[in-house]
């Protein structure tokens, strides 16, 4: 099956909420972008759920909570942070980091430069009755610490600026659950590996 990449975050809704944990946070408004949707398909091959807390949520400086964070490996090689928002006005509210050329430094560590925001919610329009993500060009950078292999991981923060001068942050912990991870299908892998 092949899926647009935009439609990517909306469908990690569904997964998101069967794993996510109640909390209180802001309402959601859409944010205003002004980049067009890149139109290159892409199909996930990696997904790992995280369990947690989001100590630090903030898009466009509004603070939130959150319901799960996952890790989204796309074939072409691009990876999504993707974060279900607690917003109980809106159960389609998801912000991912998304970039390419992720490097580990260790066995224990992993950076991600990002390149746009993905930002979703029930105002976008919809494909296949799901809500397509806007894309928002960004400059910045998550770093994860734990690895997908030992199904642990420790944390991810994250903090990108888009090019309308929004800041975005997260600051995820782990509870110390295994990360699910799910291998959806085999694919070269994008990860710039120090050990080879």
């Amino acid at each position: 099956m092949r899926l647009r990449r935009p439609v990517l975050a909306a469908t990690l809704v569904p997964a998101f909420l069967a794993f996510a944990s109640p909390c209180f946070a802001e309402s959601s408004t859409p944010i205003a972008v002004n980049n067009p949707p890149a139109q290159q398909n892409a199909l996930i091959d990696l997904l790992a759920l995280m369990s947690g807390k989001c100590k630090t949520l903030k898009i466009a400086g509004r603070t939130f909570a959150c319901k799960t964070v996952a890790y989204a490996h796309g074939d072409k090689g691009r990876v999504n942070f993707a974060v279900a928002i607690d917003d109980p006005s809106d159960d389609s509210h998801v912000v991912s980091f998304s970039g390419e050329n992720g490097k580990r430094a260790d066995d224990n560590s992993y950076e991600l430069p990002i390149d746009r925001m993905l930002l979703n919610s029930k105002h976008r329009p919809k494909v296949d009755g799901l809500p397509v993500p806007a894309e928002q060009a960004s400059t910045g950078i998550c770093r994860q610490t734990g690895n997908f292999a030992a199904k642990k991981v420790s944390d991810i923060t994250c903090s990108a600026t888009d090019n309308e001068g929004r800041k975005y942050e997260l600051l995820f912990v782990s509870d110390g659950t295994p990360v699910s991870v799910r291998r959806i299908r085999q694919s070269s892998p994008s990860i710039q590996d120090p050990f080879k």
